[in-house]
């Protein structure tokens, strides 16, 4: 009898694929402690140790090094793992959907849309937030989540028009969205500008003073997406053969591709809902994987999120630990000096 293949199926003999996963999971799981040592505040990797072994056993909530370590670098490496981890296998999904490699999150104006929901919220300030019964963080993360899913909503409209889905088209009108939503948040940025500052910061994105209470927000849009994308990893390979053939193959093209893209679309606002714009990560982590692990997507799935994860972690680190006096660099400026040359030399490169 024929078993079904499963989400980690490898063809016989990949020990190089196999080796990969287990590589990438190992770093993503040392990353975790050791990204905890750097901060301004300096603690020795014994007291990091303590503190996480405290602060998991419910101890000395009044100390200092669990306060620091964690309440406020623990939670930010968490959120850096999970957000680096979901733009990574949006990049995945949204590449295999439109069967193109430079397809990302950015791609249908996902990201365009979370800036201009949330540079809306800022410039409209305290006032809409204390009318709604909100904080302003809450009131920004809200906005930027219902921005990001009206662009997708408009780019998958204005893609389809009369005719069916067509990955040429949706590319086409997420472009066009992005560019009008960009546009707009220019548009703010002129007619407000004591506000010019905080949006130019969010859109650039940044962990800083994200904290626990982000957690609830963030898996609210990350877990339906991953369970969304990650239940159709066979869809993806047979969508990697093209339209015609996969429904030649009895496979309903149309709606697998639209849950593919809610599930990526969703996953990407969530992300950029707590953290801002970050780019590159869904970008560059699929395509350095495919180099490595192949095409099958039930490996390069669960590659990308522990890959992405890692990376957005430490582009995170090093974002507050390259300037002195206890500032920080937006990690989306580290993720774009260091994605944008890689990515141009593997593209010169093939």
């Amino acid at each position: 009898m024929a078993v079904a293949p499963s989400f980690l199926s490898l063809p016989r003999g990949e020990a190089r694929v196999r080796a990969a996963l287990g590589a990438l999971a190992l770093l993503w799981l040392v990353s975790a402690p050791l990204a905890c040592l750097p901060g301004p505040y300096p603690l020795a990797p014994g007291e990091v140790a303590g503190a996480l072994r405290a602060f998991f056993a419910g101890e000395g909530a009044g100390e200092v090094p669990v306060l620091v370590v964690g309440g406020i670098r623990l939670a930010r490496v968490t959120l850096a793992l999970l957000c680096g981890g979901a733009l990574a296998v949006a990049g995945v999904a949204l590449q295999g959907v439109l069967r193109n490699p430079l397809a990302d999150p950015f791609t249908l104006g996902i990201s365009a849309g979370a800036a201009c929901g949330a540079s809306l919220a800022i410039a409209l300030g305290g006032g809409l937030a204390l009318a709604l019964g909100l904080s302003h963080t809450a009131l920004v993360a809200g906005a930027a989540m219902c921005g990001a899913m009206v662009a997708l909503a408009l780019a998958l409209w204005l893609g389809r028009g009369r005719g069916a889905f067509s990955r040429e088209s949706v590319i086409l009108a997420g472009i066009a969205v992005a560019a009008f939503l960009g546009a707009l948040v220019a548009l703010v940025k002129a007619l407000n500008e004591e506000s010019v500052t905080s949006i130019v910061f969010w859109i650039l994105g940044s962990f800083q003073g994200r904290g626990w209470e982000s957690m609830p927000l963030l898996l609210a849009a990350l877990v339906p997406g991953l369970v969304c994308v990650g239940l159709s990893w066979r869809r993806l390979d047979v969508l990697a053969l093209g339209g015609e053939e996969a429904a030649h193959l009895g496979l309903a093209v149309g709606p697998a591709r639209f849950w593919l893209l809610a599930g990526a679309s969703c996953m990407t606002a969530g992300c950029v809902a707590v953290a801002g714009v970050i780019g590159f990560v869904g970008l560059v982590v699929p395509h350095v994987l495919r180099l490595l692990m192949g095409p099958a997507h039930g490996p390069l799935l669960a590659g990308a999120f522990f890959g992405g994860g890692a990376l957005l972690l430490w582009a995170d680190v090093a974002a507050r630990c390259v300037l002195d006096g206890g500032r920080e660099l937006p990690v989306g400026v580290v993720t774009a000096l260091l994605g944008g040359p890689f990515f141009a030399l593997l593209v010169w490169r093939r």
